[in-house]
């Protein structure tokens, strides 16, 4: 075996030209999809955590057929007290939740005394909401930070169109869940931008105002948002919370609660797969030039070494070890290049993040892209390129192995 690998590097050596260049392309094709991979990633968990630590959080449980009708905000399809008793009871007892926030979401118009507009108004604890959703106080332009009672964030759009201030004096007006109509006076306590464009119309008020305005006798709530521990545990933690709220059932027999992941609230998510599949392809452009490469250098070691195979088969080496043998250089080749590819890899994400490269998602301006190499998906590349070295080298070494020594012998 040892002799083996000895032959095999001194091969390899003894062309040093071709064994530079097909290494080198190996490595310039590990190098491009490492940067991809972990660039293209670090994009990605960057823009979900823009939407789930701005507004959505990890998880929301809502009534079940609320999500159905989730335009018109229906108030008589919020958790009820009892509901919400059970949710919490289940939500305290799971492992890996970190916050919770409960939010009253309802549909109401805003007057500034001389115009009269939509608004869509979540009503929040701000300790529990600021909990859930870490970024909320980031998207404040105006104003204070902290969501009190008597005053609303406003969207900044409404706030430009309807020419209101911070401190300016407002009224929400909604309709509650009997179909009476109700007003409040608020105090506009900040204008926040939106998360992904001028189009948000989302304010935020105390949920006690909001009980208030709806003239709620006693809780009730259109959603639980939740924040988890670890967020590579999204889908564990889903699951498992469903099946705990799963014998919760109504009178009808079907499930009172309906537990969603952000995947099944934002629009987003068909980008981030979008991203993944890109990856997918990026990866198979590097398994095509690994294989077309090695394939290649190989076949040529073959053609130029053919009397030297059929020296080998005449003193009785077997044809698995010149089949190995080749197998054996076929390996380092893609060993060599990925080593080569690794470091260059460390180069050029050091670099990225040394330049700070910035862009804006929506309205979030100057957010820092930074690539990180995860070892995930060095061992995945790494095990790729090797193995595919390795099978673009079996069919040039199965046709020397099979070929007759004094044919060979005879070749020119």
């Amino acid at each position: 075996m040892f002799k083996l690998v000895k032959i095999a590097l001194r091969n390899l050596l003894r062309y040093k030209r071709r064994t530079l260049l097909t290494s080198s392309l190996i490595a310039v094709g590990v190098t491009f999809v490492l940067v991809f991979v972990s660039s293209s990633s670090a994009f990605k968990n960057l823009m979900i955590s823009q939407i789930t630590d701005s507004m959505l959080g990890h998880i929301q449980i809502h009534k079940q057929g609320y999500m159905a009708s989730i335009d018109s905000l229906p108030l008589t399809l919020n958790l009820d007290q009892k509901d919400i008793e059970k949710l919490e009871k289940a939500v305290n007892s799971m492992s890996g939740i970190k916050a919770y926030s409960p939010r009253i979401k309802f549909a109401g118009m805003f007057s500034n005394f001389m115009e009269t507009t939509n608004i869509r108004v979540n009503g929040v604890y701000p300790d529990k909401e600021e909990a859930v959703a870490p970024l909320l106080p980031g998207r404040v332009k105006q104003g204070e930070k902290v969501i009190k009672k008597g005053e609303m964030f406003i969207p900044e759009l409404l706030a430009k169109g309807m020419e209101v201030k911070v401190g300016d004096t407002i009224v929400v007006i909604a309709t509650n869940r009997d179909g009476s109509v109700n007003g409040k006076q608020f105090r506009v306590g900040a204008v926040i931008e939106s998360v992904t464009g001028p189009g948000g119309r989302d304010g935020y008020m105390h949920i006690e105002d909001a009980m208030e305005m709806l003239r709620m006798d006693q809780m009730e709530v259109s959603e639980v948002a939740i924040r988890l521990d670890d967020f590579d545990k999204l889908h564990s933690v889903s699951a498992a919370l469903d099946a705990a709220l799963s014998d919760q059932l109504n009178k009808a027999g079907k499930p009172v609660f309906d537990v969603r992941t952000w995947e099944d609230l934002s629009p987003f998510y068909n980008v981030s797969r979008m991203i993944e599949v890109m990856t997918f392809f990026i990866r198979l452009m590097l398994i095509a030039i690994v294989l077309i490469s090695v394939m290649n250098v190989m076949i040529m070691a073959v053609y130029e070494r053919i009397r030297e195979i059929g020296t080998m088969a005449a003193i009785g080496t077997k044809p698995g070890k010149i089949l190995f043998l080749f197998l054996i250089e076929g390996f380092f080749l893609g060993l060599t290049g990925t080593l080569v590819g690794i470091v260059f890899t460390c180069a050029v994400t050091y670099v990225i993040n040394a330049v700070e490269i910035s862009f804006n998602f929506g309205r979030q301006i100057g957010l820092v892209l930074s690539p990180r190499l995860e070892p995930g998906q060095i061992f995945l590349i790494s095990g790729i390129v090797i193995l595919v070295s390795i099978l673009a080298a079996l069919q040039p070494a199965y046709k020397a192995s099979r070929m007759e020594p004094i044919n060979a012998l005879r070749h020119v």
